[in-house]
């Protein structure tokens, strides 16, 4: 009986061994590079600056109850005429919500930056 005993705690030890060494070799690490980004690029209010608004992580609280509204075809005028926008575009009202803590989490530092840069290029309805 004893060594039935012995024979299975080496068995087991042997499976926690492998599967450990198991789990630590198929695991992949892997860095995501973020997007390539031109700032000099001209950045349209109703093709880059506008898609970021629309999604559940914006629209959901800036629906025409919180300001700014921030639905398609009405952020634009909530933005520019609530005071949103203005320069310097680092100290922004719409730019220094998107970097708050509250909010960070809520855009990709590309989209930070297309809106950074949007507001340098005058926050033109193009």
């Amino acid at each position: 009986m004893n060594q039935k005993v012995k024979k299975l705690r080496q068995n087991l030890v042997a499976v926690i061994i492998l599967a450990t060494v198991a789990g630590f070799t198929s695991c992949e690490k892997f860095k995501i590079l973020p997007q390539p980004f031109d700032p000099s690029a001209t950045w349209s209010f109703k093709t880059d600056i506008q898609p970021i608004f629309i999604n559940d992580k914006c629209t959901d609280c800036h629906n025409g109850t919180r300001s700014p509204d921030l639905r398609d075809g009405k952020s634009y005028n909530s933005l520019t005429n609530g005071g949103y926008v203005n320069a310097p575009a680092g100290t922004s009202r719409l730019y220094s919500k998107m970097t708050s803590s509250d909010h960070l989490s809520r855009s990709s530092e590309t989209d930070r930056l297309k809106v950074l840069n949007w507001i340098k290029q005058g926050a033109k309805d193009n």
